[in-house]
């Protein structure tokens, strides 16, 4: 079958990578794509939300399957629109993908099926919300004692929208950044202002057909630009898979509180739910929380749990796409996977572009080693007909984060010792990256 991919990041590289292993797949595109999936698919530089062209390409293709990558266009509805069209999709339909689009959608979800979260108040008036945080009861009127709490824009901001506030002036700047300044646009028209937790983070991603659902390996995720969790949030920085700390004890607890509760309360509301269900998760105490839902495959820890999953990727979509994902066995291999993720000077703020990448032939030979391109293009050079092309000679860079270099190992230490010897081995002006991946694991 041929197979599009919407999507032109580390995650799409990744999702790529392990769809050209399955003997099923007979060509893969993708739209827009970056350099180092040019390498295994038939890349077109097109906008992932101009519908009715991608209806086009994909006649003109014989595309089989469209594989959704950005949370955006399936909130926008790209599974309804080529449901339509009679295509076969994966990745959820436009009112299950409010999991994701609305925060204060998923918070009340949670709330009304009794899922662990922290307590939290929904506002759309600025006013409100500052009065609020001058005296900050919750829902069953007991008072959060100070700071810090947090304050979420309801609707996308790239992975930057939630802000960890330590006292009331930062409360209130953040109030003023969202709402009124509109730092993140209509995402901050509404905002979710929570109690803050501590605890350790996990990502629990899941496969479900609506019936069943079946986490992947647990992963844990680095979401700050710098070293020891400092400095602001970004899309993700690193992250590595499985967590030590989810032993089989948790993991059932974590079945039993929050997957299953989710998968029950969509089907209550008469929500179907097809794809990939991506539950951030914090334990406190040996107990889980969900933090947020997202609605597809995550950035980065997709680049970690892929390369450790046995099973065809293929199979596994046509058995959720067919509405039988009870009837195939998911199994994973036995070892550690790390991403980390090399990004551009200025991350997560204004970066730069176009700085020439070199030293990715040096990671080739390396063992258990893959590189995922996540901001990669090619520069344009003129022919001597004078018309512009592309330099596939040379790679430069075109996003925030560039690279999630990746490794596996049958420890934590041996996968971390792996992607550590790679990462520095490729160069462009400005790349930083986090020292300290996988060390909550060790």
């Amino acid at each position: 079958m041929n197979i599009l991919v919407l999507g032109g990041g580390g995650r799409e590289h990744a999702l790529i990578w392990k769809l050209k292993q399955s003997p099923a797949v007979t060509e893969v595109y993708c739209i827009p794509g970056n350099a180092g999936i040019a390498q295994l698919a038939k890349c077109l530089d097109k906008p992932v939300d101009d519908f009715p062209f991608i209806d086009k390409y994909c006649r003109n293709n014989n595309i089989g399957l469209i594989i959704v990558g950005p949370e955006a266009i399936l909130i926008k509805g790209v599974t309804d629109y080529f449901e339509k069209k009679n295509y076969q999709v994966f990745g959820p339909n436009k009112i299950a993908a409010q999991l994701e689009g609305s925060k204060a959608f998923a918070k009340t979800f949670m709330k009304k099926q009794n899922i662990p979260t922290a307590r939290f108040e929904i506002f759309n008036l600025p006013k409100a919300a500052m009065d609020f945080i001058k005296n900050p009861k919750f829902g069953n009127g007991q008072v959060k004692e100070g700071y810090p709490l947090v304050i979420k824009a309801d609707g996308l901001a790239a992975g930057k929208g939630v802000l960890i506030c330590h006292t009331l002036a930062e409360a209130e700047k953040a109030i003023d950044v969202i709402m009124l300044k509109k730092m993140f646009g209509t995402a901050g028209d509404k905002i979710v202002i929570e109690e803050f937790m501590t605890g350790e983070e996990a990502s629990i991603l899941c496969f479900t057909d609506g019936e069943t659902i079946e986490p992947m390996v647990t992963v844990q995720d680095h979401k700050r630009i710098y070293d020891d969790d400092q400095g602001p949030n970004t899309g993700g920085m690193g992250c590595y898979a499985p967590v030590p700390k989810i032993n089989p004890e948790l993991m059932q607890k974590i079945k039993e509180k929050t997957l299953q509760p989710t998968l029950a309360g969509l089907k209550q509301e008469k929500i179907l739910y097809r794809g990939v269900l991506y539950v951030g998760i914090m334990i406190v105490n040996d107990d889980p929380f969900v933090l947020e839902y997202n609605v597809r495959f995550g950035d980065p820890e997709t680049q970690a749990i892929l390369p450790l999953l046995k099973t065809d990727l293929f199979k596994i979509i046509e058995y959720i796409n067919l509405g039988k994902l009870k009837d195939i066995k998911i199994e994973w291999e036995n070892k550690y996977c790390v991403s980390v993720v090399i990004a551009s000077a200025g991350y997560p703020g204004g970066f730069h572009k176009g700085k020439l990448v070199t030293g990715l032939e040096k990671t080739i030979n390396l063992p258990e080693t893959f590189i995922f391109h996540a901001g990669t293009t090619f520069p344009q050079k003129e022919t001597d007909q004078g018309l512009t092309e592309y330099d596939r000679a040379k790679i430069i860079t075109s996003g925030g984060r560039v690279f999630g270099v990746t490794a596996t190992g049958t420890t934590l230490k041996e996968a971390l010792a792996r992607s550590y010897e790679a990462v520095p081995l490729i160069q462009f002006e400005g790349a930083q990256w986090r020292k300290d991946i996988g060390r909550k694991g060790l």
